[in-house]
């Protein structure tokens, strides 16, 4: 079986030294221009004593960057006076994605948060899911993993967690949520969690916390600001780093169902009817696509299936049949 199979992964820190380390998850790649070479994941590891140990990524997916931007930080100014126990920072996860700024990885189009529980002998990126699923997960209490809506969404900045079976664990999740204390928080429901990083990591147990912070393949100052405060919170909260959490106003939002998924049936320019952070009145008018082949042909409209408030919207001016065109959450008091 190749889940017996050693991880071809060498990471160059020690995860058991106290103090500040900067490494690298060292992943040999043999290509055209190294036959003998690697893909360089940089990792942080910060340990001070035992203790409860927390585990930061960003860069799942390549073309999203509030998690890197407030990961490559921490890394660089986190104190481990501060620290009780250990925080293992990865500030871009899909690395070739990331150097890329694509979604996807560039060398096996792999999108690592579909690859979990991944493959020591698969390609590039299942031998990256198979060492969190295997090395890493099993050392971590909480899991935070970064995200925003990449090119092609963008969504009202929110932290979330998913609603589970153990509603013990559901709970933790959810008070590590209220500590990130962004704009908005989310009780989330995936369209598809098969493979997904979150996944693996709740079936483990492990308190996961994720977001959406933005999106459009970029960031901006205040979705930066959300994610470096935030990080701290929830550090702070698990009794990881010391000092109080910095508590703000957070507005709570739930997806109840499918019906909160609105998608495209055709392919064309897409014209948004509700901006972000708008209230929605079940049949409104969402968006509308119009035809780009020819003229005098009316646009196809994509109403709402539910009320509430708009929490995504595609992002791209142009789009095509099947892509997501808007997320719908209800407001909770």
């Amino acid at each position: 079986m190749s889940s017996h199979r050693p991880s071809p992964i060498a990471p160059t820190v020690d995860f058991d030294r106290d103090g500040v380390q900067h490494g690298f998850l060292r992943l040999p790649y043999s290509r055209d221009d190294s036959a003998w070479g690697s893909v360089m994941i940089p990792i942080c590891v910060i340990r001070n004593s035992k203790g409860p140990a927390a585990l930061l990524t960003g860069g799942n997916h390549g073309d999203e960057y509030e998690g890197p931007l407030a990961l490559y930080e921490l890394a660089r100014t986190l104190d481990p006076s501060q620290v009780s126990g250990t925080v293992i920072i990865v500030p871009a996860m899909n690395y070739p994605a990331f150097r890329a700024g694509t979604r996807t990885s560039p060398i096996d189009k792999g999108n690592m948060n579909r690859s979990f529980p991944g493959r020591p002998d698969g390609t590039v990126t299942q031998k990256i899911a198979d060492y969190f699923q295997r090395e890493l997960l099993p050392r971590a209490d909480i899991v935070f993993d970064f995200h925003s809506g990449g090119r092609t969404l963008d969504f009202v900045p929110f932290c979330a967690a998913h609603t589970l079976p153990d509603k013990a664990q559901e709970q933790k999740a959810f008070a590590a949520v209220a500590a990130f204390s962004a704009p908005f928080s989310m009780r989330m429901t995936e369209i598809d969690a098969i493979g997904m990083y979150d996944t693996a990591a709740e079936e483990m147990g492990k308190v996961f916390v994720t977001t959406e912070l933005g999106g459009g393949g970029t960031s901006r100052a205040e979705t930066v600001r959300i994610a470096r405060r935030g990080i701290l919170n929830v550090l702070r909260h698990a009794g990881v780093v010391a000092g109080a959490v910095e508590t703000g106003k957070t507005q709570w939002l739930d997806m109840p169902s499918g019906d909160c998924f609105c998608f495209a049936e055709d392919d064309g320019m897409i014209e948004t009817m509700v901006d972000l952070g708008e209230p929605v009145e079940e049949g409104a008018v969402l968006a509308r696509i119009h035809s780009t082949g020819r003229t005098g042909v009316a646009p196809r409209e994509i109403r709402a299936k539910m009320s509430g408030m708009l929490a995504a919207r595609h992002f791209p001016g142009l789009v095509k049949a099947g892509d997501c065109a808007a997320v719908v959450a209800v407001k909770v008091d």
